[in-house]
């Protein structure tokens, strides 16, 4: 063997050895895709919660859609997760946000993506559902609360189980120093306990895109407002706390 096929034989290894450089993600995996995930997540999330309200005349009372909401959640987000990061529910993005898990541009494509499916799972649910049954609980519309005074007490268990599904959701999948293969089902669990235990009160919204479909579909309007400005303002306040005290080095601002 010469001198010259030699040199060309280990030029070529050294080649082999070289990293490759990762190719940069296709605009459409970066911007396009993570909303369609988000639509098809959410419209999923919001049929199978209302049809589990709707058909829910067994007497199995807030156990069938607690676990209907916490089981489909988890599955969903363990599907799409990786896609999007699998929030579904514009509190969950406005918290990821915050605390620098999701980029700013895709904050209000994410809003309108996940009302969107809100919109199309209410509509599915209705038309695969029996109209006695539909219009007996409102179009699985949350109507827990139906007068002034109780508004306090609903917006505050909004606030508190947001606060408790946005952190599962930023602390499980988003801290590096917490964040565990287990987020989706450890998710999913959070939304069936707070459905179980606060249920009563408000009807355990959590969410604004499931608030939001079925309204528009049934016509149910009354106290809408509660299930933006309870999950909105919990979502506001995990990302706060994150920032703050909970946070790793790269999420804290202050205490590096």
């Amino acid at each position: 063997m010469t001198d010259t096929e030699m040199g060309q034989m280990s030029f070529k290894d050294s080649e082999l050895d070289m990293p490759q450089k990762e190719s940069k993600p296709h605009w459409y995996e970066l911007y396009v895709q993570p909303c369609v995930a988000e639509l098809l997540g959410t419209a999923l999330f919001v049929f199978t919660g209302c049809v589990s309200v709707i058909e829910n005349g067994d007497g199995t009372g807030r156990l069938q859609p607690a676990l209907a909401h916490g089981l489909a959640l988890g599955l969903i987000i363990a599907i799409l997760g990786g896609i999007s990061g699998g929030h579904f529910n514009p509190a969950v993005s406005l918290g990821a946000w915050i605390i620098g898990g999701l980029n700013i541009i895709l904050l209000l494509p994410y809003w309108i993506s996940q009302l969107c499916g809100g919109l199309i799972g209410a509509a599915l649910a209705k038309a695969m559902t029996v109209g006695e049954s539909y219009n007996n609980s409102t179009g699985a519309a949350f109507t827990s609360v139906s007068s002034d005074e109780q508004i306090p007490r609903a917006i505050g268990a909004e606030i508190i189980m947001t606060f408790f599904l946005v952190l599962a959701v930023c602390m499980g999948a988003i801290n590096e120093k917490t964040r565990t293969p287990l987020a989706p089902f450890c998710i999913g669990f959070t939304v069936t306990v707070d459905v179980l235990s606060g249920g009563a009160i408000s009807g355990a919204c959590m969410n604004p895109a499931r608030a939001f479909g079925p309204a528009v579909v049934a016509g149910y309007w009354d106290y809408h407002w509660v299930y933006w400005v309870g999950p909105m303002a919990g979502g506001l306040l995990v990302g706060g706390v994150i920032r703050l005290l909970l946070g790793d080095r790269k999420i804290r601002l202050f205490l590096k």
